[in-house]
């Protein structure tokens, strides 16, 4: 015979089931705000808790000079171009160090002094996979692997994928150390909440694919400048990331995987920094407090 839970024990039941509300976060607010406002200059925060869908943003339309976070676009718009199927990720190109400006034609090269990484001038005039390319493009920031890319992709492509990913104030125009495109103020420029949609589609694997996301992040998770983001945290809180930095401006942006399984975006852009060595020393507080945030919840 079939039976029914009397009312008053249905009311019961479901008042047990009641989902916990979402935390305040205004007292984190203003715990990073009080820590960043110590250095002279503009600093934007993006903070995504990936569980519960809680955001915290400080000046995060707020445009700033992308520096070397451009490098996640052009991550994502090669994995999408290889996707379609205009060339594969181990495809080769020639290593060449003679690039257009987008200004008038003529021709720059880039130093290897002014970059970040120098094996690849020693392989000039060789052929390397894209993927290597990539690779040395995000970990170590290599400027003349991300003009290579650029140039195999074609920078306003990669400017039309953002939009279609919802990034509306992101904008790569060009590659790297084009002197007179700078001069003129063409520079790829980004914000804390767009950086914080790709990330977080990444994460939820939605970015080109489920298997692309995953193989992005493994890269991103190998990055060799860590003094922002996981500078503060343990060693068992893994950070798949991208950083970026030219005078006066530090950046550092990605996801944040806890050892609980939970994860979130973070993303701390910075400009007119005086400082670098306390203004990065501030962005990695920041991180440090929305971590102790999250192990509390």
């Amino acid at each position: 015979m079939r039976t029914c839970l009397p009312f008053f024990s249905l009311l019961l039941l479901l008042s047990c089931t009641v989902v916990k509300p979402t935390q305040n976060l205004a007292p984190l607010r203003e715990q990073i705000l009080a820590e960043l406002t110590t250095q002279p200059g503009t600093f934007a925060v993006a903070f995504k808790d990936l569980q519960t869908g809680q955001e915290l943003l400080i000046n995060e339309h707020e445009s700033f000079h992308a520096a070397s976070t451009m490098k996640t676009p052009v991550l994502i718009e090669a994995y999408k171009q290889a996707a379609a199927g205009k060339f594969a990720l181990q495809d080769s190109i020639l290593l060449k160090n003679e690039f257009r400006s987008i200004v008038d034609g003529s021709p720059f090269s880039i130093g290897p002094e002014d970059d970040s990484e120098q094996e690849l001038y020693r392989h000039i005039g060789q052929k390397w996979p894209i993927s290597d390319l990539l690779y040395k493009m995000i970990i170590h920031s290599s400027n003349l692997a991300t003009n290579l890319v650029i140039e195999e992709l074609d920078a306003k492509k990669v400017t039309q994928t953002m939009r279609s990913l919802g990034a509306k104030d992101m904008l790569v125009l060009r590659g790297v150390e084009d002197g007179k495109a700078y001069a003129q103020g063409l520079n790829n420029t980004t914000t804390a909440y767009d950086l914080m949609l790709l990330f977080s589609q990444m994460a939820q694997g939605k970015t080109v694919s489920k298997a692309a996301s995953e193989e992005m992040i493994r890269i991103l998770l190998d990055q060799k400048y860590k003094t922002v983001i996981p500078a503060k945290l343990p060693a068992n809180v893994k950070v798949a990331h991208k950083t970026g930095w030219i005078t006066g401006v530090r950046h550092d942006s990605g996801i944040v995987f806890l050892p609980d399984g939970r994860k979130y975006v973070l993303v701390l852009l910075s400009k007119g920094v005086e400082d670098d060595k306390a203004g990065t020393e501030a962005m990695a507080q920041a991180s440090l407090i929305i971590y102790q945030f999250m192990v509390k919840k």
